[in-house]
C-alpha cells in the first residue's frame, strides 16, 4: 500500500524552523552573491520566508522547499540589483547634470554691466560689421549661411567677423569688461 506523504507546512513552527535551518545558509549566499550588501541578503531572505508563510506553502520535502525558497531570493535579489544601478546611474546623473550656480548680487551687477558695454560696443560698430557678427554669434550661423543671407563671399564674410571683433575689443577695451 501506499504510505501517506508527509507534507512540510510552512505555517507550522517545527516545520518552518527544518526548513529554515536547512535553507537559510545557501539562501544567504544566493543573494548575498547577487546584491552584494549583507543587510539587503538577510532581508530578502527572510522576506522570501515571510512570503512561503503567508501562502501557507506545502512542500513534499526539504529540497522542494530549498529550490521554491532559491527561485524567490534569486528573483528578488536580481530586482534589488537592479534598482540599486538604476538608483545609483539617476544619482549620478543628477550630480553631472546639476551645475547651477547662484551668482552673488555682485556678479549678477557685474554680467548686466558687461551685457550693456558689449551691446553699446556693437552699436558704434559700421552697419555691415555688427550684422555679420550678430549672425555668427547670436544667430550661430556658419561662416557659409552668413554669406548667403547677406549675398557675399564666405571669405568676406570671415574678414568681416575678424574686423567686427578687433574693433569690438579695441572699442570695449580687453581688461574692461567682466567674463564669467
Amino acid at each position: 500500500m501506499f504510505e501517506p506523504v508527509i507534507l512540510l507546512r510552512a505555517n507550522d513552527d517545527k516545520d518552518f524552523r527544518t526548513i529554515y535551518t536547512a535553507t537559510m545558509p545557501i539562501l544567504f549566499r544566493i543573494s548575498l552573491r547577487i546584491t552584494r550588501n549583507e543587510e539587503a541578503a538577510e532581508d530578502l531572505c527572510h522576506d522570501a520566508l515571510i512570503k512561503m508563510g503567508e501562502k501557507d506553502m506545502q512542500f513534499p520535502s526539504v529540497n522542494d522547499a530549498k529550490y521554491w525558497l532559491i527561485r524567490v531570493v534569486k528573483n528578488a535579489s536580481l530586482n534589488y540589483a537592479k534598482r540599486k544601478t538604476r538608483e545609483r546611474r539617476a544619482y549620478e546623473r543628477a550630480l553631472k547634470e546639476d551645475r547651477r550656480s547662484v551668482d552673488s548680487g555682485e556678479t549678477t551687477l557685474l554680467k548686466q554691466d558687461a551685457v550693456a558695454r558689449v551691446q553699446d560696443a556693437l552699436d558704434k560698430l559700421p552697419e555691415n560689421l555688427r550684422t555679420v557678427l550678430q549672425l555668427k554669434e547670436y544667430g550661430e550661423l556658419n561662416y557659409k549661411e552668413i554669406g548667403r543671407v547677406l549675398g557675399i563671399t564666405e571669405g568676406n564674410v570671415k574678414v568681416r567677423v575678424f574686423r567686427a571683433r578687433e574693433q569690438l575689443s579695441r572699442i570695449i577695451g580687453e581688461d574692461d569688461v567682466y567674463m564669467p
